[in-house]
């Protein structure tokens, strides 16, 4: 019942929004025409089937086609490429490394509306909040535009503005998003294992919280707490009363963008030095703090003077709690020790495993994994080719992986390949080593065995205070006769038809013998033709019997 309403609301949904439905479904179209008319050589045609920036789709492959399609789709598009870009569990690397691409290609908003609403949410005109205020923006993206200001006491600051109307937009195209996660849910097996229902809410979590801002401002206030300390690295200031959920105001770093590898290579800078501290910083993040920027692209650093490292754009964030960062570390520990079988153990109780899974074939190909890695330098380990290789492995035997730690292994795949841009010197490897020592060291400490004996206290609590209650409630429904046992019977079907197709065999079979030897009309040539007719069908059947038994297959299959 549960699953025909879910399945009704779902379609009510989509009604709802039936004109950008409409519209969503002309973008794939468009772009699933490429591939339909791809094999016919008429230049009129192909020239036709372009992308809204002139590319012909003819000639790009299916990943590019999706990532092109998303792009076209707006702002809802390009984030849910983003994220599915952290799957390469559930995608694969190809798809994964095309929508890592994806960018924003929008125009910027006119500076009226910004400063509506700068006005709007601040109380007070923009004149009175800044003493300069640069209407053309400095960058425009999806969800906001970034304008360059200076105070009133002096300090130069960006102002980043989210589009307007945006929010009921990115509402429109979430219901149609989650209504046809839970059709596929429903009607797609192939599709269920990797739960699109529940990668579709972890979607909307993530957007809802990057398009308000106060969450980006409180990452950057716990960033800011977290490094206080340290010099090398600089968290931009934020000015809580110039902020809302649609404005964040924050100090302007004096330094070159990590995407500008021009003015990088003529800034003077140790780019070395930058590049190890950036990485240092990125680990310091996920092994200390359990919270890390999730998005290490170049364009979010900055090189400061003195190779400090600046960081910007810290609306993508990811979290590690004490239990995943646990099992992370076991799993790294078992993979520096060699130890496949750890290895294997750690895979499954990350990630969410098939009922028919072969272990021992997950364990040679990771004995393998490991081969190509032990006895090298730490130098010449690509730790980003390494976890990619391990994700092709989980992909492949169909585990899904936690949300999580999909998010951190394509954080440190994207730090592997920033840290070497910067200076193919730097290798992550050698750089998580004394991490690696520190992970050993606080699995030892008391403190930590501590605060397991405390874990394993409440468990063993809850489950003590529990099992009377329920064992009671259990005896009391089995003495009411309410009772009821559920009963999964898997790969049945294909004995079952293999049963009763046996049993209607013999049926025709002895049925024909009987009106053949009765000689019951009509007859030819002194047979039976009915008699002779249920021979040919038996014999049939049992044919089809015993090849389905031989194959061991389902006997409605066409194998």
């Amino acid at each position: 019942m549960y699953g025909v309403r879910m399945k009704i609301d779902a379609i009510a949904r989509l009604e709802r929004h039936a004109k950008r439905l409409g519209e969503i479904a002309a973008v794939l179209g468009k772009y699933g025409l490429a591939d339909m008319f791809g094999g016919f050589d008429y230049p009129w045609l192909n020239n036709r089937l372009r992308s809204a920036d002139g590319q012909v789709l003819a000639d790009v492959s299916t990943a590019a086609k999706v990532r092109l399609a998303l792009t076209e789709l707006g702002t809802t598009g390009i984030k849910l490429g983003q994220m599915l870009s952290t799957r390469a569990d559930l995608i694969g690397p190809e798809m994964t490394a095309e929508l890592a691409e994806l960018q924003a290609n929008v125009p910027a908003e006119p500076a009226e509306t910004a400063r509506q609403i700068l006005q709007t949410d601040l109380g007070r005109p923009v004149e009175e909040l800044f003493a300069e205020f640069e209407d053309t923006p400095l960058a425009a993206a999806s969800i906001a535009q970034v304008h360059c200001a200076r105070l009133h006491s002096g300090e130069r600051v960006v102002v980043k503005v989210r589009r307007s109307g945006i929010e009921a937009k990115v509402g429109t195209d979430l219901e149609i998003v989650q209504a046809l996660a839970e059709l596929l849910e429903k009607h797609s097996p192939s599709l269920r294992p990797y739960q699109p229902v529940a990668v579709v809410r972890q979607f909307r979590r993530t957007l809802l919280r990057e398009m308000d801002f106060t969450y980006e401002k409180r990452n950057l206030e716990e960033f800011a707490r977290h490094f206080a300390a340290e010099p090398d690295v600089h968290i931009p200031t934020v000015y809580p009363d110039l902020c809302s959920h649609q404005i964040i105001t924050m100090e302007r770093l004096n330094g070159v963008p990590g995407n500008d590898v021009a003015a990088l290579k003529l800034s003077g800078e140790d780019l070395t030095e930058f590049a190890r501290r950036g990485a240092n910083m990125y680990l310091e993040m996920v092994f200390r703090d359990g919270f890390y920027h999730a998005d290490p692209h170049p364009g979010n650093l900055v090189l400061m003077p003195g190779s400090v490292v600046g960081v910007i754009d810290c609306g993508q964030v990811g979290r590690i709690d004490d239990e995943l960062r646990d099992e992370v570390e076991a799993l790294l520990l078992a993979i520096v020790e060699n130890d496949s079988g750890q290895v294997t153990e750690q895979v499954l109780r990350l990630g969410a495993v098939p009922s028919d899974f072969p272990r021992e074939r997950l364990r040679a190909d990771l004995d393998d994994f490991m081969a190509d890695y032990v006895g090298h330098p730490l130098r010449d380990i690509n730790v980003g080719g390494a976890l990619s290789s391990l994700i092709e492995i989980v992909r492949r035997y169909h585990i899904t992986l936690p949300p999580p730690l999909a998010v951190l292994l394509k954080t440190l795949i994207v730090l592997e390949g920033t840290s070497r841009r910067f200076s193919p010197e730097v290798s992550l490897a050698e750089l998580m080593q004394p991490f690696c020592q520190r992970m050993v060291m606080r699995r030892l400490s008391p403190s930590r065995l501590l605060r397991r004996a405390r874990r394993t206290y409440r468990d063993w609590d809850r489950l003590i205070t529990l099992l009377p209650r329920d064992l009671a409630d259990l005896l009391a429904r089995f003495r009411d006769g309410t009772l009821t046992v559920h009963l999964d019977h898997r790969h049945l079907d294909p004995i079952v038809n293999r049963l009763v197709l046996g049993v209607l065999t013999a049926a025709i079979f002895l049925g024909s013998s009987q009106l053949w030897s009765n000689q019951a009309q009509p007859v030819l040539f002194g047979v039976s033709i009915f008699g002779a007719f249920g021979y040919v069908v038996s014999l049939f059947l049992g044919w089809r019997l015993l090849r389905a038994i031989r194959k061991s297959g389902n006997i409605n299959s066409k194998d």
